[in-house]
């Protein structure tokens, strides 16, 4: 099936998706998220063809992103059963006035229409965008990078048997059968056919869309994401939030690629975080971190110096860029000039710094003493997420339902006339 034709069944299946009611829905999310688990054997061979193929040219935490197991598939089909739990933001009325003239207008949440997915090489995406998109009453489009494809068609099969068996149409989900540049390109273009583009990847795959969309595009960022220890920090603390944002799995995007050091305690700080992350973790069998120093940094540590580009960069490794700053405002100005707009972190026992910290910085999560890891629409109580947003408008940080909904006016009467 060519793309086009894909899209036209999408939005030919939009009006049903609108009318389905909160029931019929759910009903559908938990039909499949069982078809999910009970195809798990056939997910898993064709994910194993896709890491043959992929292993040798992607790194190994690229690998890790594309990798299923058992228990993945379990959690994608629980986040499908959280998601139906969750309230169903259609029709939900965002405000109400009833004017002098008897007018009672409605500012009512209403479905998208028809919702395309960009993503690349995590397959989990497929069952997260799945079920948002649905719950949110629209039809779905997905197009997954090359590397994850086999392992997408048939999740995709299994969702579709779960519409199928929940009286919806099998057309409101599909999978773009080409994996090349042009079907990327039909989706940017497809103004008529798609009501919102969603891109998830990498900075490339976002800018192109962002830059040569004709459709509305939400642009889900990179994250180049800050830790900023200031002089008040408790280090231990300090340590802990790197190591975690760092290591626990360094090729998401809420990943911290950044440590920004107050000059005042970079000359006790520093040499704890070279033994925290490189030699304690070489001595433990793990992976060690890789350290940019900038001159100041490098001036109290052994590492490799930054470059011109490291502080521009998302990693999605074991690499982490390290800069000595002057305090909160020193953090923040670098933070302006370098930030993707993901999420940004200070530490310190200082509330002043935090409240400045957090007033200056413009990103779409802010912390304070806690790790960058948390930018996550589980964890923020939205259930799976379709990405993090960092633009302002429409939607910005995780995208959860009500962000997959635009609105309308509902206006009632009794025959005024003006």
């Amino acid at each position: 099936m060519t793309t086009r034709e894909l899209l036209q069944r999408a939005k030919g299946a939009k009006a049903a998706m609108a009318l389905a009611d909160t029931g019929m829905k759910n009903r559908a999310l938990l039909a499949m998220a069982d078809a999910l688990v009970d195809n798990t054997q056939p997910i898993l061979t064709a994910n194993g063809l896709d890491l043959i193929e992929a292993k040798g040219t992607v790194s190994d935490v690229m690998l890790d992103r594309l990798a299923l197991s058992e228990e993945r598939i379990f959690g994608m089909a629980q986040g499908m059963r959280e998601v139906a739990a969750l309230p169903d933001p259609v029709g939900a009325v965002l405000r109400r006035e009833e004017r002098p003239n008897g007018l009672v207008i409605e500012k009512t949440a209403v479905p998208m229409g028809v919702v395309a997915i960009i993503y690349e090489s995590r397959p989990n995406v497929t069952s997260d965008a799945a079920a948002l998109t649905l719950k949110a009453g629209s039809a779905c489009v997905l197009r997954c990078g090359k590397e994850a494809h086999r392992s997408a068609a048939v999740i995709v099969s299994a969702l579709r048997e779960g519409l199928a068996a929940a009286g919806l149409p099998q057309d409101a989900l599909g999978l773009v059968e080409d994996i090349s540049r042009q079907s990327a390109n039909e989706l940017m273009t497809a103004s008529g056919l798609v009501d919102l583009l969603i891109p998830r990847g990498g900075a490339g795959l976002i800018r192109a869309c962002v830059d040569n969309a004709t459709v509305p595009v939400i642009e889900t960022g990179t994250g180049i994401c800050h830790i900023y220890v200031d002089g008040d920090a408790d280090m231990d603390m300090a340590l802990d939030i790197l190591e975690n944002a760092k290591c626990s799995r360094p090729s998401v995007c809420n990943a911290a690629e950044v440590c920004l050091v107050h000059r005042g305690i970079a000359g006790a700080f520093l040499p704890r975080l070279r033994e925290r992350l490189v030699d304690a973790r070489k001595a433990r069998g793990l992976p060690p971190v890789e350290l940019r120093l900038d001159g100041a940094a490098a001036a109290f540590i052994p590492g490799r110096g930054a470059g011109p580009d490291d502080f521009d960069t998302e990693f999605l490794d074991y690499i982490l860029a390290v800069k000595v700053v002057d305090g909160v405002d020193g953090a923040a100005a670098h933070i302006a000039a370098h930030s993707t707009g993901h999420s940004e972190a200070i530490v310190t026992a200082n509330e002043g710094a935090a409240r400045r910290f957090t007033a200056l910085v413009d990103s779409a999560a802010v912390y304070w003493n806690a790790s960058t890891r948390f930018t996550d629409g589980g964890v923020f109580g939205l259930g799976c997420e379709m990405g993090i947003s960092t633009q302002r408008l429409h939607a910005r940080g995780p995208m959860g339902l009500a962000e997959l909904c635009t609105y309308k006016y509902v206006i009632s009467g009794t025959g005024q006339v003006r």
